[in-house]
C-alpha cells in the first residue's frame, strides 16, 4: 500500500478534519451497503481455500485420483483467470450493484449445485461457473466499497483488505469444520452466506451509491499486455503463481491429516499471509524500493518450496514451511499490486484486471502439474517444481529492471490505487 493510502497520509481526504486538525478515518463508522459489501468480500476470499481441507475426503468419497480433484482449483481458477479479461467490460456497462449481484448469484446457483453432485467431474464443472461468478464480484467489490465508504479513500481500502485477508485465513477452516462431517458441508456452507450476502447487498446498496463508471473497451486489457512493465509484471505473477497454488492446493495430500488438520494447517498460513500483506508490505515499501522487496521476497518463497521439497516427508516440519510460505505471500501480494498501480498510464482497473487474468491462469496450471510430478518422480517434485517456476518469476523482475523502472518512481492517489485493486488481487 503506497503511503498515499495510508491513514493519515498527506493529500488523503480521509486524513483529516477542519484545517488545522489531524484525525484518523473512522475506519469502523461505515453505511450498512459498505458492511453488507464487506461481509460478502469475506465470503468471496473464502472460497480460494475452502475446498483445501477436504480434498482428500473428496477423493476417497468420489473415488477420485488426486490429480482429478486438484483440478477443483484449475477449473476455478481458470474461468476466474479468463473472465477477469473481460469483467471490465461488463461492469463498466451494467454498473457496480448488477455486476456484483450477478456475481453472488452465480456463486450461490454453482456452490449449491457442487454441494449436490455425485462425480468429481460434475463437482469440477460447477466449480468453473463459481470461478466465473467470483471474477464478477471481486473486480467490482473494492471499487464499490471506495465509492460508498465514509472516512475517505483509505478507510476503505483497510477494510477490504481486511476483509481480504479475513477470508483467505478462515476459508481453509471453516471448510475443515464443516468437512469433518461431510466434503459437501463447505458447498452449502458457502451457499447460505452468499445468499445472504446478496440480499444484504439488495436491501442496503442503493443504485446511488456509487458512480458508473465509462465505458471500456473489449479489448482494452488484451492490448494493455502489450505495455512492457505491464506484461513484465504479469509474467512475474504468472510463474510466482504456480508456486502459490502448489503450496496450497497440493500440500493437503503429503501432509496426511484429517479436514480439521488441514483446515488449521491453512488457517495459519492465511493468517500469516493477512498479517504481512496489511502491515508488513506497507513497511517494507516505506524504506525499500519494491521491486528491491521483490528481489528479497521471490528468493525467500523459492527457499521456503525447496526446504518444503526437503521436508515433505515430516508433516510438522512441512506445517512450518506452509506458515512462512504465507508470511512471504502476503508481501508478495502487495508489493506485486502496487507494482501493477505505478506500472503505466493506462486506466488502473484495465491494467489491473489483465495482469490478474494471467496470474490466476498461472495458478490453475500448478495444482495438476503438481500431482503429476508427485505421482511420477516423488512428493518432493512438485515443490522443486513451484520453486523453480518462482525462480523464473525472479528472473523476470531482475531482467525486466529497465522496464519496471517506474514502478518504484513514487507513491500515487489513493483513488488510483483502489480502481488497481478493484480487478480482484487475490493471492
Amino acid at each position: 500500500m503506497s503511503a498515499a493510502a495510508r491513514p493519515g497520509a498527506a493529500g488523503d481526504p480521509g486524513a483529516g478534519g477542519s484545517a488545522g486538525t489531524t484525525r484518523k478515518p473512522r475506519m469502523l463508522e461505515q453505511p450498512t451497503a459498505v458492511w453488507a459489501i464487506a461481509f460478502a468480500c469475506v465470503v468471496a476470499f473464502m472460497g480460494i481455500g475452502l475446498v483445501d481441507p477436504i480434498l482428500p475426503a473428496i477423493a476417497e468419497s468420489l473415488k477420485a485420483s488426486p490429480t482429478q480433484t486438484e483440478l477443483l482449483f484449475t477449473s476455478y481458477l481458470a474461468v476466474t483467470g479468463v473472465a477477469m479479461f473481460f469483467t471490465s467490460w461488463v461492469s463498466s456497462r451494467l454498473g457496480a450493484k448488477k455486476t456484483l449481484l450477478i456475481g453472488l448469484a452465480l456463486i450461490v446457483v454453482f456452490a449449491l449445485l457442487a454441494a449436490t453432485s455425485g462425480d468429481v467431474w460434475s463437482v469440477i464443472g460447477f466449480r468453473a461457473g463459481w470461478g466465473l461468478g467470483n471474477a464478477l464480484f471481486i473486480s467490482t467489490a473494492l471499487a464499490t466499497i471506495v465509492g460508498a465508504a465514509s472516512g475517505g479513500t483509505a478507510s476503505a481500502i483497510i477494510l477490504y483488505e481486511a476483509a481480504l485477508g479475513l477470508g483467505i485465513a478462515i476459508g481453509p477452516l471453516i471448510g475443515g469444520l464443516l468437512g469433518s462431517v461431510s466434503w459437501r458441508g463447505p458447498f452449502f456452507g458457502v451457499t447460505t452466506l452468499m445468499a445472504i450476502a446478496f440480499v444484504a447487498i439488495v436491501l442496503f446498496l442503493k443504485g446511488g451509491a456509487t458512480e458508473k463508471p465509462t465505458p471500456t473497451p473489449l479489448s482494452a486489457p488484451f492490448r494493455a499486455l502489450a505495455v512492457p512493465a505491464l506484461g513484465t509484471l504479469a509474467a512475474t505473477a504468472l510463474f510466482y503463481n504456480i508456486g502459490f497454488f502448489v503450496l496450497l492446493a497440493y500440500t493437503p495430500y503429503p501432509l496426511g491429516f484429517g479436514a480439521m488438520g488441514i483446515g488449521l494447517t491453512f488457517f495459519g498460513w492465511g493468517l500469516g499471509l493477512a498479517i504481512t500483506s496489511v502491515w508488513v508490505a506497507p513497511l517494507l515499501t516505506a524504506r525499500l524500493k519494491r521491486t528491491t522487496v521483490l528481489r528479497i521476497a521471490l528468493p525467500l518463497l523459492a527457499l521456503d518450496l525447496l526446504a518444503a521439497a526437503l521436508v515433505v516427508g515430516t508433516p510438522a516440519a512441512l506445517v512450518a514451511c506452509v506458515v512462512v510460505g504465507g508470511l512471504v505471500l502476503g508481501v508478495l501480494n502487495t508489493v506485486l499490486t502496487e507494482c501493477v498501480m505505478e506500472a503505466t498510464d493506462l486506466p488502473r482497473s484495465v491494467a489491473s484486471s489483465a495482469y490478474s487474468a494471467v496470474r490466476f491462469i498461472g495458478g490453475a496450471v500448478a495444482p495438476p502439474a503438481a500431482t503429476l510430478l508427485a505421482d511420477l518422480i516423488s512428493p518432493s517434485a512438485a515443490y522443486v517444481f513451484a520453486a523453480a517456476s518462482v525462480t523464473v518469476g525472479l528472473l523476470v523482475v531482475v531482467l525486466g529492471r529497465r522496464a519496471l523502472r517506474r514502478v518504484d518512481d513514487g507513491p500515487e492517489g489513493a483513488r488510483v490505487e483502489a480502481e488497481a485493486i478493484s480487478a480482484g488481487e487475490v493471492a
